[in-house]
């Protein structure tokens, strides 16, 4: 009995107790809670596991978007490693780091001066002693992101633009041990961070729905055999401690590869790997082959940001480091012209960017804008029309955008002459370039001045319009003997070509000029229309592949067109440059 009213007496007293705590505690929350002003505080942990070689060329893009995810930075350790750099990787890291390393939980770096693998054919070979000591960093990273409690570990290599601010919290959302986003490859739609499929012995097989996957055809948070380049596994679960690096699973005898080799690992320890493609996450660089050469991979980067500026925001370099400028030349030509109406200034800004990229230093060219043309100034440089025009597809006049844009490239075909140009190269404000641009261009000058050194016109873009009727240079697989064609995006033209589009007097028999030009050398299929020009003796030629295309096509989202979708000519205009003609005849 005495027991019992002992043991009441305990529960009464640590009832009380209980109660007198809960308050206490209570009262001190309130006093102090700062849940509300700093929730950071509760965020999962992640340690960031960079490994960089050689990439001072896309370094200042990687970093800015490094430091815009959207995560508390308290709440981030950064682990980083570089070696074997022939470029200005490290001190690029230094600079970066200097600003921003307080910022962060914890950064771990450490630097390795070796310029060169002994093993290597060339800095973008993946020899066996890159591979040994990437796939030991990688696991080191791993072991690393275990020892600190990391809650998760995100393994990013530096030839990665994550452009999605939200990556880490959409990729943690998914519950997934081990999920990567997916990214798009630098250059052209096949390649991505994940594989589709993989054989039993490791390697590489493209799947039935791989394409499906890339283009998002299929979207969702997608079981795959491999990802890598960018991928977040959560150390929260427990089978997570059995995957690894290094050393490779019992019995492996698949690639010498760190991603193969941890695909294999996850795979045995009974994981899976997910990419999540519900969302455009950023860029992934295809991986170059041994022979390839540190330049190449700067102007593939190059290429990466030219085709931003294309359909998104421009990608924005970090502040925190120099970055060396390109020094802009003029190449082989004499001049470089961009044709640009006052009133498109986006275009304008947005070729500069893109020309100031390729180290291109052209003259802006203020076109001749539709708009503002009249009667008046017509009759003054004695433009009229070609009888019989009317346009091939539409049946309609001329209209006023397709008569400034002849007069833009016109005046610039005067001053060819005039200032005594002997190569000039020309693009229009709606250009985007092929990969390897500046290299590729200077290959096609080589070839032509070999093939055809009395070459007049040399079209770097345009619409073909008879492909059956086109044949290569004799010699040559990037040059091609033009038929009829459209647009002039961008094309070369010497001296003497210059002289032959101005002796046939065209202001007085207008056409829109990319008819012109086809007539020129004598590839135009309406025979009424040729016949007005005489002799069509321009020796043409074209690019093929092409090097330059339009940034939209008709149909596409933001695509508009200044001469064919302007006005037609009106009828007082032709009546006045009738008249003209008539005097003129008369006299």
């Amino acid at each position: 009995m005495a027991v019992n009213q002992l043991t009441c007496r305990q529960v009464i007293f640590f009832s009380l107790f209980f109660c007198l705590f809960t308050v206490s505690r209570t009262d001190e929350v309130d006093e102090n809670d700062d849940m509300d002003d700093n929730p950071e505080r509760f965020y999962p942990t992640v340690m960031i596991a960079i490994l960089v070689r050689n990439k001072e060329h896309v370094l200042p893009w990687f970093l800015e978007y490094l430091e815009r995810l959207d995560y508390p930075k308290d709440r981030i350790a950064l682990w980083i490693r570089s070696d074997h750099n022939t470029d200005d990787s490290i001190p690029m890291l230094k600079q970066w780091l200097a600003v921003v390393k307080n910022q962060y939980h914890s950064v771990d770096v450490q630097y390795e001066y070796s310029k060169e693998y002994e093993d290597e054919r060339g800095p973008c070979d993946w020899s066996d002693e890159r591979f040994t000591n990437v796939i030991k960093l990688r696991q080191a990273a791993l072991d690393t992101a275990r020892q600190i409690w990391a809650d998760y570990v995100f393994m990013l290599d530096a030839d990665v633009v994550l452009e999605n601010s939200q990556t880490l919290t959409l990729l943690m959302n998914e519950q997934r041990t081990i999920v990567a986003p997916m990214l798009n490859a630098s250059i052209g739609d096949t390649y991505s961070n994940f594989w589709g499929g993989m054989t039993d012995s490791g390697y590489y097989e493209r799947s039935d729905d791989y394409f499906d996957m890339v283009h998002r055809e299929i979207i969702g948070c997608l079981q795959v055999p491999m990802v890598h380049s960018a991928l977040l596994i959560n150390l929260r679960h427990l089978q997570t401690g059995q995957i690894a690096y290094y050393p490779a699973p019992e019995n492996y005898d698949g690639p010498y590869d760190d991603i193969i080799i941890f695909a294999y690992s996850v795979k045995a320890a009974g994981l899976y790997m997910y990419v999540l493609n519900t969302e455009y996450f950023g860029k992934v660089l295809i991986p170059l082959d041994y022979y390839h050469t540190l330049q190449e991979e700067r102007d593939h980067f190059t290429y990466v940001k030219l085709e931003a500026d294309v359909k998104r925001p421009p990608l924005v370099r970090s502040p925190h480091v120099d970055v060396k400028e390109v020094v802009p030349d003029k190449m082989a030509f004499d001049e470089i012209y961009m044709i640009n109406l006052v009133r498109r200034p986006q275009r304008r800004e947005r070729m500069l960017r893109s020309l100031k990229e390729l180290g291109l230093q052209v003259t802006i060219f203020d076109a001749i804008d539709g708009r503002e043309l009249n009667a008046t100034y017509l009759e003054k440089l004695g433009v009229e029309m070609m009888d019989g025009y009317a346009d091939p597809y539409a049946g309609r006049k001329l209209t006023m955008g397709e008569i400034g844009c002849f007069l833009s490239h016109y005046f610039i075909w005067k001053e060819i002459l005039d200032k005594g140009l002997k190569t000039t190269l020309v693009f229009e404000d709606d250009v985007r370039f092929e990969p390897y641009f500046k290299t590729k261009l200077r290959r096609l000058l080589a070839e032509v001045e070999q093939l055809v050194p009395d070459w007049d016109l040399l079209y770097l873009g345009r619409k073909r319009l008879k492909l059956s009727e086109e044949t290569y240079v004799k010699g040559s697989q990037s040059l091609v003997w033009p038929s009829y064609s459209y647009w002039t995006l961008s094309y070369i033209l010497s001296d003497r070509g210059a002289r032959k589009l101005l002796q046939q007097e065209p202001l007085r028999k207008m056409i829109p000029v990319d008819e012109y030009l086809p007539i020129m050398f004598d590839k135009h299929p309406e025979a009424s229309w040729k016949e007005q020009f005489s002799p069509r003796d321009m020796i043409g030629l074209s690019a093929y592949p092409f090097l330059v295309f339009p940034t939209h096509y008709t149909g596409e989202q933001s695509y508009f067109s200044d001469t064919e979708d302007s006005v037609t000519i009106s009828e007082e205009i032709i009546s006045t440059t009738n008249k003209q003609h008539n005097n003129r005849d008369e006299l």
